[in-house]
C-alpha cells in the first residue's frame, strides 16, 4: 500500500473516533477539549496526538484518553497506546505520519527538543488534576485564620458581615469583595477564612488564594517561559479567585492588563472574586481608572482602625487561645499602649508569654514593660514614613513627590536616602515595606541608603547633627 493511502486511512480512523467522541460528550465540551486534539505520528500500537497547553493535556488524560484507547480498538481490533504531547500553537504542528520511531521526520523531533513530551498516565481523577494546579499556584492557608478566631467589633464588622456572606452564600452575592484596611487590621485573616470555609462546605469547588505579587511572578514566569495560554487557563476556570495586597500592582502595566482580562472573564462566567488592598479602589496608586472602577463594582468594605475595646477583646481571645492567665492589668495595659494593628498586639502577647514560659516568672506589669520596651518605645513615637517624607522634604527644600520619583540628582537623592535611614530607625515596617513607599524600590536600596546616611553620620558632624534634629522633631 502507497504511504499517501496509508496516512488517509489512519487519518479517517482518526475522525471515526473523534466523531463518536463528538456523539458522546456534546458539542461544546467538543469544542473546548476534543476539536484541539491533533494527530502527529502513530503506527500500528501506538499513536501521538499534541495540544496546545499543559493544562488541556492534563485534562483530556484524565477525561478522555481512556475512551479514545476504546474506541481505536473498536475501530482497528486491536489494543492501541495513546500518548499525549504539548506543542505551542504558535509551532506549525507536521502532518501526521505512520512511521517507526526511529524514522520520524526531524522536524518533529526538533519541535520535541523545544517542548519536550510529558508523558501523563491515563486514569488520572480530574479532581486530583485540578488540585495539583491549585497547589502549584495558591498561597498557604494558616489554619489559626477562621471566622471563629475573628474578634468582631465596630470597626470591622461590616467587613466580617460581608466575608461571611461570600463564604457562605450559593450564588455570588457581589463581585467583587473588596476588602481594604490598614495592616494587620485584619484583612488576610478574613481572605483565609473565606477560603477556608468555602472548601470545607465545597470541597469540589476551585479556590485560589494567593497575593498580588505571586501573582505578576506567575505572570512574569508565563511571559518568560512563552507559556501564557496555560496562566490564563489556571486563572480564569476558578471557581473563586482571591487576590491580597492587590495594591502591589500599581505601575506593573502588563500584569494589569493580565489583571483586568481575568477579572472580567471571571465576572462574567460568575464566578467570586475577592480582592483586599491598603487602601479603597479609588484611593490606589499607579492603578487605570477602568481598573480601579471594575474593583468598586461590588462591595467595598473597609476595616478601621481598631478601638481599645476590640484590642481588648482580641488579646482576651488570644490569652484563651494559648490557654494562659493575664492579669487583667496587663491586658488592660496593651490595650492602650499598642495601637497600631492587631498583628502587633498579638504579637507582643506572643512574647511575653513565651518570656514567662521560658525564665519561669509570672506575667505582671513590671516584666510586661521590660520586655516589650522596644516595642512600647515604638508605639509611644507612633511616627509614619509619610511624616517622616514630608518633614525631611521641608528640612531639604524639596518636594515630597521627589521621594517617590526616579530623579537621581544628589540634591534629591540625598534627602530620600535620609528619609529611608529614619523610616528604618523611628517606624516598625520591615525593609521591603519602606522601600515601596519610595517610589516601589527594592529593599536593597533601602539598605544601601541606611549604610551611606550612617557613614556620613560617622565622618560629617554637620550632616550627623541634621539628623539627630530631624530624629527629635518627628519624636516630639
Amino acid at each position: 500500500m502507497a504511504q499517501s493511502e496509508v496516512v488517509l486511512s489512519f487519518q479517517e480512523q482518526w475522525d471515526r473516533v473523534l466523531g463518536k467522541l463528538r456523539t458522546e460528550v456534546g458539542e461544546a465540551a467538543y469544542r473546548s477539549w476534543l476539536k484541539p486534539l491533533s494527530l502527529l505520528s502513530g503506527d500500528e500500537s501506538f499513536i501521538r496526538m499534541a495540544v496546545p497547553t499543559r493544562f488541556m493535556r492534563d485534562w483530556v488524560a484524565s477525561n478522555y484518553q481512556d475512551r479514545i484507547q476504546a474506541l481505536w480498538l473498536e475501530e482497528i481490533g486491536a489494543p492501541i497506546g495513546v500518548d499525549i504531547v504539548v506543542l505551542s500553537p504558535s509551532r506549525p504542528i507536521p502532518k501526521p505520519a505512520i512511521v517507526d520511531a526511529k524514522d520520524e521526520p526531524e522536524v518533529l523531533r526538533a519541535q520535541e527538543r523545544e517542548a519536550p513530551v510529558l508523558p501523563v498516565a491515563s486514569g488520572v481523577p480530574v479532581e486530583a488534576v485540578q488540585e495539583s494546579e491549585v497547589q502549584q499556584i495558591t498561597g498557604s492557608l494558616d489554619p489559626r485564620f477562621t471566622f471563629e478566631n475573628f474578634v468582631v467589633g465596630k470597626p470591622n464588622e461590616l467587613a466580617y458581615a460581608a466575608a461571611q456572606r461570600v463564604a457562605d452564600a450559593e450564588a455570588v452575592p457581589f463581585n467583587p469583595l473588596f476588602l481594604y484596611g490598614g495592616v494587620g487590621l485584619g484583612k488576610t485573616h478574613l481572605m483565609h477564612a473565606i477560603a477556608h470555609q468555602i472548601r470545607k462546605a465545597h470541597p469540589e469547588k476551585k479556590v485560589i488564594y494567593l497575593s498580588a505579587e505571586k501573582f505578576m511572578y506567575q505572570f512574569v514566569r508565563a511571559l518568560r517561559t512563552k507559556d501564557t495560554m496555560s496562566f490564563k487557563e489556571q486563572f480564569r476556570s476558578v471557581d473563586v479567585l482571591m487576590i491580597d495586597d492587590v495594591q502591589f500592582i500599581g505601575g506593573r502595566e502588563a500584569t494589569q492588563e493580565e489583571f483586568f482580562h481575568t477579572f472580567n472573564a471571571l465576572v462574567d462566567q460568575n464566578r467570586q472574586v475577592i480582592i483586599s488592598a491598603d487602601k479603597s479602589p479609588s484611593d490606589l496608586e499607579g492603578v487605570e481608572e477602568r481598573m480601579k472602577s471594575r474593583l468598586g463594582w461590588g462591595l467595598v468594605a473597609d476595616i478601621h482602625p481598631t478601638t481599645y475595646e476590640l484590642r481588648l477583646g482580641i488579646l482576651e481571645s488570644k490569652a484563651e487561645q494559648l490557654d494562659v492567665k493575664i492579669p487583667q492589668k496587663v491586658v488592660e495595659f496593651l490595650a492602650h499602649k499598642i495601637t497600631s494593628n492587631i498583628r502587633e498586639l498579638e504579637g507582643a502577647l506572643n512574647r511575653i508569654v513565651a518570656h514567662a514560659t521560658l525564665v519561669g516568672r509570672s506575667v505582671t506589669l513590671e516584666t510586661t514593660q521590660e520586655v516589650l520596651h522596644d516595642l512600647l518605645r515604638a508605639n509611644d513615637r507612633r511616627v509614619t514614613i509619610e511624616e517622616i517624607q514630608k518633614k525631611v522634604a521641608e528640612h531639604f527644600n524639596v518636594r515630597v513627590s521627589d521621594m517617590h520619583s526616579a530623579r537621581r540628582a544628589r540634591a534629591v537623592a540625598r534627602p530620600r536616602q535620609v528619609a529611608m535611614y529614619l523610616s528604618k530607625q523611628l517606624t516598625s515596617r520591615s525593609l521591603p515595606e519602606i522601600g515601596r513607599k519610595f517610589g516601589g524600590r527594592d529593599h536593597t536600596t533601602v539598605m544601601h541608603a541606611v549604610k551611606k546616611v550612617e557613614e556620613l553620620k560617622s565622618t560629617d558632624l554637620e550632616f550627623a547633627e541634621d539628623i539627630e534634629l530631624l530624629s527629635r522633631m518627628l519624636e516630639s
